[in-house]
């Protein structure tokens, strides 16, 4: 039987117990009161120790339930900076790749515009060298035209 129960038991004893007329008074069963308040007595040290293990075990679940969302949130939170982090490493990565292939454009095209100054410089110095030989032909066959006579 819970305390309660006795409660609303002994709340019905008194409400249906004779009453005096005119004085407000009741007359009760003092035993039965009495035995009552006992039982009430033995079972509300069971309960009021079952509400606070209640009451402590609700706190518990309850600073758990926060320690697990304080974790779940931690969590969502370095991986947000990491995904952050990570798209930024990206953006870095993709514009030091394109600064890269830039500058490996204009290396290229530097590259090409001295290979052909130096192929023309080399090919001027071949003309006039072939140029030294063909006036050097042409003195020798003028010569040799000259001396027939």
């Amino acid at each position: 039987m819970n305390a309660l129960r006795l409660l609303d038991e002994l709340e019905d004893i008194i409400e249906s117990s004779s009453s005096i007329p005119f004085a407000g008074k009741t007359f009760i069963d003092k035993e039965e009161i009495l035995d009552i308040i006992k039982d009430i007595r033995i079972q509300l040290p069971d309960e009021v120790k079952q509400a606070q293990w209640i009451k402590e075990e609700r706190q518990r679940i309850l600073i758990e339930a926060q320690k697990e969302a304080d974790s779940i949130m931690e969590d969502a939170k370095l991986h947000i900076e990491e995904m952050v982090e990570k798209d930024e490493i990206t953006k870095m990565a993709h514009k030091r790749a394109e600064e890269i292939i830039s500058q490996a454009q204009n290396n290229a095209k530097e590259i090409r515009i001295g290979a052909r100054q130096y192929i023309d410089e080399l090919l001027g110095g071949v003309e006039k060298n072939l140029q030294k030989i063909i006036d050097t032909i042409k003195d020798n066959r003028n010569e040799l035209k000259g001396m027939k006579g």
